[in-house]
């Protein structure tokens, strides 16, 4: 672990009030590295999805445990969020845009789309009945 690095983790109930606790956390985490308003933004989106996902589809409305856990490295920030919940099927199909395997519940199947957007790298492992972990990274203060 270098000097420019810090870590952080946290474990909490996977309760829809604890998504905007998620976000903050990690907004504020950043703070050091001096982010834009849209960097912050950005970061505060994919959380907030990521999050959800967890909530909505890991847990599928029952009470479970949300692992968040972030990682500066020089200017890079490492987000990694995950759920043991029922997993997810068919990866590839859960990332395409607009599909939802909630639609019942008027989803829009954006959530992955919009870590992918928001963030430099999105790297997600699941398998049925093994919970699910997103991997997200962004540098902060370069111009991509």
């Amino acid at each position: 672990m270098n000097k420019n690095s810090n870590s952080f983790e946290i474990i909490f109930d996977s309760k829809s009030e604890n998504e905007s606790f998620a976000r903050v956390v990690v907004a504020a985490f950043c703070t050091r590295l001096d982010p834009t308003l849209e960097e912050i933004s950005d970061i505060k989106t994919a959380v907030s999805e990521a999050v959800t996902n967890c909530i909505v589809h890991g847990y599928e409305g029952r009470e479970g445990k949300i692992s968040l856990k972030c990682e500066l490295n020089d200017n890079e920030l490492t987000i990694e969020v995950h759920d043991d919940g029922v997993g997810i099927d068919d990866i590839e199909r859960a990332m395409e845009p607009m599909y939802t395997s909630k639609p019942q519940l008027e989803r829009s199947g954006m959530g992955f789309s919009f870590m992918e957007a928001f963030m430099d790298e999105l790297h997600v492992k699941s398998g049925k009945h093994s919970g699910t972990t997103v991997m997200m990274k962004k540098k902060i203060g370069v111009n991509n």
